[in-house]
């Protein structure tokens, strides 16, 4: 294990504008394959979209990894449904679907539409798509731990689960389960160049410098608005912000909290994610296995310094683990269901001049100043603190392992089904696979329980937030903040998604008027 210092020194923040200068040479030839010219308001058939994208291709754009996220952001890659505001599965390249029995669903594929290459959907090559990413090695993380057959029954796709699973039609949302052609899956590399069923046609994929894709003109939908759409990979968030503000990206993901105020203000739109900064706290070993040491330092943080300082003022102070971008969460919690397990927390004892040691890591620029100003709070109440702070990959097994008394993370609250129940069961159950705060509470995994088994709508959700308030009242973490993403677009951008979870971006809506 690395060894741990005493104290952590933070460079003052720089601007970055040398780096940005320096980028932008590079980056303004990224986007020459197309021009943004539009006529009149609404955009003209003819614009084109430049997207400026924070992460290069990982796996060449493999549906079964994170890139899949890049295909359905293009609208390229579509799947049987689509999930709406609320989290609630809807018709895409599926038109309805029945469960048969406890294990067994049936989904009615769409008629009259065909892939990029010109194949026909059918119920059997759906199925044939879907098989594929089941059996894949290592499996899409939608599919993690789950068992599932997928067979073709006319002209319907039959999903078949080994547990009942209340979630399949949201987990067939996730892009990582797109339904792309036959002949994508021809060699040794699933290749979805020119085989999605989206508005858009991926025609070509540069490494990891851009990708280009042209409007589909037989998509089964209404056509897009723009005539293709020209990516360029730019990972360095200077080089983000300065083609935004030089006007050479259309739209631009992330753009760094740090590089805002260099953009005009009308020119970035913040959108709630599904991420929540938060403070987990060792409840089986040190001081925080004690309650009233775990509520001590529930009342000694202050986030809203963190969101003032830190963040800039781009961000929300948490409610509870699920942020804004969860539109049921702050009405579910107007009612006595909610506060009553809150009302008996713990009270807080007094510290003492107890030691404790906060890690966090560096990979996520925020963190380290966040544990920065937690170390100051908490001494503030009469806690001794030390901080550790390394990059990710050489402290997440010291952290799963219980080594820290508290670890500071920015967590994903909602996975790819677009439902938070995996998330709290990973970080909260009993046997939970990333259980930071090494917590456990016959209480807890109860109302875990209950919300894994509740039928998706009105019921779930207010197992959920039970679930929420029962895990908040043990004090094992600590929410700080809920993050926002800033999305980039030129003026004349019309119809850019502004999606929490990160699955649109550029849409059949999308152009670029003058």
């Amino acid at each position: 294990m690395s060894p741990r210092p005493s104290a952590l020194r933070l460079a003052p923040r720089s601007t970055g504008l040398g780096l940005a200068a320096v980028s932008l040479l590079l980056l303004t030839g990224c986007f020459s394959s197309g021009t943004s010219a539009a006529g009149g308001a609404g955009g003209s058939t003819d614009a084109r979209v430049r997207a400026a994208m924070m992460q290069p291709p990982r796996s060449a754009l493999s549906p079964f990894s994170d890139d899949a996220f890049k295909l359905s952001r293009w609208s390229t890659g579509e799947t049987l449904v689509r999930l709406d505001e609320a989290g609630d599965a809807q018709p895409m390249l599926a038109t309805a679907w029945e469960q048969l029995d406890e294990t067994t669903w049936s989904f009615t594929i769409r008629d009259g539409v065909t892939f990029h290459d010109g194949t026909e959907l059918t119920a059997q090559n759906a199925a044939d798509s879907l098989a594929r990413a089941v059996a894949a090695e290592p499996a899409p993380r939608i599919l993690d731990g789950v068992e599932m057959d997928v067979t073709a029954e006319g002209d319907t796709v039959r999903v078949t689960t080994a547990e009942v699973d209340p979630l399949v039609p949201q987990r067939l949302s996730s892009p990582q389960l797109s339904v792309l052609a036959p002949a994508a899956y021809e060699g040794t590399a699933v290749t979805p160049v020119g085989h999605g069923t989206g508005p858009f046609e991926l025609t070509a994929l540069d490494g990891t410098s851009g990708a280009t894709l042209e409007r589909y003109e037989d998509y089964w939908g209404d056509p897009a608005a723009a005539a293709g759409i020209d990516v360029s990979f730019v990972p360095d968030g200077t080089a983000r912000a300065a083609a935004l503000r030089t006007g050479e990206a259309d739209v631009v993901e992330s753009v760094p909290v740090g590089q805002a105020a260099q953009v005009d203000e009308e020119l970035l739109t913040e959108v709630p994610m599904p991420r929540t900064n938060t403070l987990y706290l060792n409840t089986e070993d040190g001081p925080f296995a004690d309650p009233a040491l775990r509520a001590a330092a529930r009342q000694a943080l202050d986030p809203q310094s963190l969101v003032d300082g830190v963040y800039e003022g781009r961000a929300d102070v948490a409610a509870g683990l699920l942020g804004p971008a969860i539109p049921y969460a702050a009405e579910g919690r107007d009612t006595d269901e909610y506060r009553e397990p809150l009302a008996a927390r713990a009270e807080a004892g007094d510290p003492a001049g107890e030691k404790i040691t906060i890690g966090t890591f560096t990979d996520r620029a925020e963190l380290p100043e966040v544990a920065v100003q937690l170390q100051q709070q908490l001494e503030a109440a009469g806690f001794e603190v030390e901080l550790d702070v390394r990059e990710y990959q050489y402290i997440e097994a010291d952290a799963l392992e219980g080594d820290f008394d508290a670890f500071v993370l920015s967590r994903a609250t909602v996975l790819d089904s677009g439902d938070p129940v995996a998330y709290m069961v990973s970080d909260f159950g009993c046997e939970g696979s990333f259980n930071l705060s090494q917590f456990c509470s016959e209480t807890v995994d109860a109302a875990l329980d209950r919300a894994e088994q509740a039928t998706p709508g009105e019921e779930r959700r207010r197992a959920i937030l039970a679930a929420e308030a029962t895990i908040l009242a043990e004090d094992a973490a600590i929410p700080m903040l809920h993050e926002r993403v800033i999305q980039g677009e030129q003026n004349g951008v019309v119809g850019a998604a502004r999606d929490p979870r990160e699955r649109e971006l550029i849409t059949a809506e999308t152009t670029v008027a003058e």
